[in-house]
């Protein structure tokens, strides 16, 4: 029988192993795992400035439900297309240094967002801004695992967080700096840029030194014993699943204040402060998603997770203002807590190519849920915002698929203790 481990796991020795971090000091290793995701943080709080000036665009600009959506379509593919590709040549090949000069590609991007006058130069500034976060994840996700020490759940989780924090302040910063003081003050958030290509220099430095060391050595560990076809199907399914919480979540994160405003007259602001809500809750999730599937079992986490959103799914079209702030809370914190679990499980069933599975997984989704994003801009145009939400909240029911994952894992795996 063909093992995963044969036909998919080869990869330069040590892109995978755990030995690294193992023989780094521990307090080194927490600074790196600290400086990824707070990076993750400054990166994504950018990126969440984007859709946060959504309404300020599209009345200076004269923007349909269908262009926003284009917008959002253009970034996330951008953000996603490279990603695989950049990870899987990664993995043969490291690049530590790739991490801050992706981050550059940011920081051309939103300075360009703070001058553009037209929509089609909003629609490179965006692609910037993606490409910078494409060049990020793959080469950052591996830095995580490598100085996990072993926890590879708590690692992912702690490295996601910081982004899902950095999505959750990205509205309150726009709000503050942006919002009713004009476009060129997106340029200040172009300091935040510049602070992660220095912190990154440094982490680039770390991988470097590690790259360079006798862990370089190391042996990556064998795959699950399943067959070539196992493992792919495995893998489809968890995108399926993936793609259904990130077009989920691109709903919420595009629409939901178009939404409040829609159906309970909010003020931009206010609606705001509601989508900070979701998101916060979404920041807190993920973080208790990873630790929890290295005690319990990362299948289990995904079961809860996806499948148990969608009751508060399916009732939140139809409540009131108080309940729907109420269930965006809890939709965000149970169907985020499956996103570190779905990424170490994949990781797991193919190991040694943590860079690609990063890219599909953090990217190639991201960018299918895009075209979803741009497809609900549309229907939002034809048949109102309230009823994509109604369409949206089915979703969730596609967490029936987890029942197709194989048994790969104990409920308390060693790599959670270690």
């Amino acid at each position: 029988m063909t093992t995963s481990s044969s036909a998919l796991s080869r990869s330069q020795p040590g892109a995978d192993s755990p030995a690294p971090a193992i023989h780094a000091p521990a307090g080194a290793v927490m600074r790196i795992l600290g400086a990824v995701a707070f990076v993750h943080l400054l990166n994504d709080l950018v990126q969440a400035m984007l859709p946060s000036i959504y309404p300020m665009l599209k009345a200076q600009f004269g923007l349909s439900f269908t262009q926003v959506g284009l917008i959002t379509l253009t970034f996330q593919c951008t953000a996603s297309l490279l990603q695989p590709w950049i990870g899987l040549y990664t993995d043969r090949r490291p690049l530590p240094f790739l991490l801050p000069l992706g981050m550059c590609f940011t920081l051309v991007g939103v300075l360009m967002l703070a001058l553009v006058d037209s929509f089609a130069t909003l629609l490179v500034a965006s692609a910037l801004i993606g490409v910078g976060s494409s060049t990020f994840h793959p080469e950052a996700s591996r830095v995580a695992r490598l100085a996990s020490g072993g926890r590879f759940g708590f690692a992912q989780s702690l490295f996601q967080v910081g982004g899902n924090v950095g999505s959750a302040l990205g509205p309150l910063l726009a709000a503050a700096v942006i919002v009713g003081r004009g476009q060129g003050n997106i340029a200040w958030f172009a300091l935040l840029t510049l602070l992660a290509i220095v912190v990154l220099v440094r982490v680039s430095r770390w991988h470097s030194g590690h790259l360079a060391g006798p862990a370089r050595k190391a042996v990556a560990p064998a795959g699950p014993p399943l067959t070539r076809g196992r493992v792919v199907g495995a893998l489809a399914v968890l995108a399926m699943l993936v793609f259904s919480k990130y077009v989920y979540m691109s709903s919420l994160s595009s629409y939901y204040t178009f939404y409040l405003i829609d159906r309970f007259a909010l003020s931009v602001g206010s609606a705001q402060l509601y989508l900070f809500l979701f998101l916060a809750a979404v920041a807190a999730g993920t973080f208790a998603g990873g630790p929890i599937g290295d005690r319990v079992g990362r299948k289990r986490v995904i079961w809860i997770s996806i499948l148990g959103a969608a009751p508060c799914t399916l009732l939140l079209p139809y409540v009131d203002l108080f309940w729907t702030g109420v269930l965006s809370v809890v939709i965000g914190f149970v169907i985020s807590s499956a996103f570190s679990a779905i990424v170490v499980f994949a990781q797991e069933l193919v190991p040694g190519k943590v860079g690609m599975i990063a890219g599909i997984f953090f990217g190639l989704m991201f960018g299918v849920s895009g075209i979803g994003a741009a497809a609900m801009g549309h229907i939002a145009d034809v048949a109102g915002i309230a009823y994509v939400y109604k369409l949206c909240s089915y979703l969730p029911l596609l967490g029936v698929l987890t029942v197709l994952l194989p048994h790969i894992e104990q409920p308390a795996s060693v790599a959670g203790r270690a």
